[in-house]
């Protein structure tokens, strides 16, 4: 289970986890941990996000100056041999592909790359480089303007294995971008469980949907994923002999798919669910004042932590709490209740959720009290 998931619920402030609690949405059940527009489950990070640059929490690879971050790919003590020019980093022939310093895993990839302006060559040969995940799976850089090539080989190709939904290239010399998201192959022991997927926008544009990879980078033949490498491995691009150009490139490291295990999705786990759900109703818990004097509050606040995890030692003063509640109702004049009307159908309502996902029984003797006053008093009556 996600630590970070247990802090951030701790720092949540007392507002968001009482004046806010209510039941509205289904609660949590055993592959989810939060309920349906969960006030309580923690809000992503808050990023800077302006037009034309970096995300506040990407990591540049490459600004138009420094290639600092690049090593050549044989040698990580060798700098990057390959030019900067004109604020892009061009492939210097015969030296070499290049990698990242650093290693990466599960990513957003941004890169702007272009052709050269001289069309010289066809097919493979005219403006062919290429992009690896983690050195292993390709995203083919190539001239696929006016260009023929075999399919599976063309512009943002998976290489060998699957060609682009379409070809959306623009002229030789021209900028383009690709924008990449790649999830890596996970493992349980050695039996693979998902082989890993690729994602790719050419000029904004979706020409790899959700590809799960089939192996690893080859020429000509198929090369199955046959065993488990590292969970980091550099990002790598290569020099296939052509002065192709590389620009404004960063990458965003994401969480795997399998990372989650506390809230659907494919590597959800009971038991990390069931502990978080644990975990959530102590800490609201602890905001229940059982003697306070506003019992509806009180009531809202408990089957809140009911709707987590429902126990014999909270179900007891929770029953004793919602006996004397309506019993001080049965004490009221008309115009008193009609006072509380608010309050009574909302939670008729928060008895409602816990019912409908099977926290409560149908048989609900709140719920039964407070839908009788309901009726009684006429307060759902369509006028």
């Amino acid at each position: 289970m996600n630590k970070f998931t247990l802090a951030a619920l701790a720092a949540t402030s007392t507002t968001a986890l009482t004046a806010l609690a209510a039941l509205y949405g289904d609660t949590p059940n055993a592959t989810h941990a939060w309920s349906v527009h969960d006030m309580n489950r923690p809000r992503p990070k808050v990023i800077q996000a302006e037009p034309g640059k970096p995300p506040s929490d990407a990591i540049v690879l490459f600004d138009g100056v420094s290639v600092d971050a690049w090593c050549m790919g044989r040698n990580e003590n060798e700098p990057c041999k390959w030019n900067v020019v004109d604020g892009a980093m061009e492939v210097t022939r015969g030296t070499g592909e290049i990698r990242t310093k650093q290693s990466f895993g599960d990513c957003q990839l941004h890169i702007e790359w272009a052709a050269p302006a001289k069309v010289e060559g066809g097919g493979q040969g005219r403006g062919n480089s290429g992009i690896f995940l983690m050195g292993q799976h390709e995203v083919q850089v190539l001239d696929c303007y006016d260009n023929e090539t075999y399919a599976d080989g063309q512009t943002g190709s998976i290489y060998a294995e699957t060609p682009p939904l379409v070809n959306a290239c623009r002229k030789p010399g021209e900028f383009q971008s690709y924008d990449i998201i790649f999830h890596q192959p996970i493992w349980e022991g050695n039996v693979m469980k998902f082989p890993g997927s690729l994602s790719v926008f050419h000029n904004g544009v979706l020409i790899q949907d959700h590809w799960e990879l089939e192996g690893t980078a080859t020429h000509m033949t198929r090369r199955p994923l046959k065993n488990k490498y590292a969970e980091k491995l550099p990002l790598r691009i290569q020099d296939h002999g052509n002065p192709v150009r590389f620009r404004n490139i960063w990458i965003r490291e994401i969480p795997s798919r399998y990372a989650n295990t506390t809230h659907g999705g494919p590597g959800v786990k009971e038991a990390d669910v069931m502990a978080l759900r644990k975990e959530t109703a102590a800490l609201l818990e602890k905001k229940v004042k059982w003697d306070a004097p506003n019992t509806f509050e009180t009531l809202r606040q408990a089957m809140e932590v009911l709707s987590y995890e429902k126990t014999e030692a909270r179900m007891e003063p929770f029953i004793k709490l919602a006996q004397a509640y309506l019993e001080g109702l049965a004490k009221l004049d008309a115009e008193a209740l009609k006072n509380k009307k608010d309050e009574i159908i909302t939670l008729r309502n928060d008895t409602n959720v816990l019912i409908r996902n099977g926290v409560f029984a149908d048989t609900c003797k709140l719920r039964a009290g407070l839908q009788k006053i309901i009726d009684e008093q006429g307060f759902e009556k369509k006028r």
